[in-house]
């Protein structure tokens, strides 16, 4: 193999933070949808949803911490490949 394509597969390899980065990005979109979903109604002038649906907006901010974890774990990495 040579040295182009080891470097370009290193470079493509998924990083240790980038699989939180996806899961939280996931996490994130789905309390965003629960978000826009338990609001409707206040437009709609229907009948509220329980408060079970409230609780599930509470991912996004969630998904935005697992998110957040996935970067500091990828700063972290390339600290310590730097240093090296």
């Amino acid at each position: 193999m040579s040295t182009e394509t080891q470097a370009k597969a290193d470079h493509d390899a998924p990083g240790p933070g980038d699989r939180l980065v996806r899961v939280g990005a996931v996490v994130f979109f789905v309390g965003a949808l629960a978000t826009l979903v338990t609001v409707a109604p206040l437009f709609l002038h229907t009948a509220p949803f329980p408060s079970f649906a409230y609780l599930v907006c509470m991912l996004m901010g969630v998904g935005f911490l697992i998110a957040g974890a996935g970067v500091l774990r990828s700063i972290a990495d390339q600290r310590r490949r730097a240093r090296t």
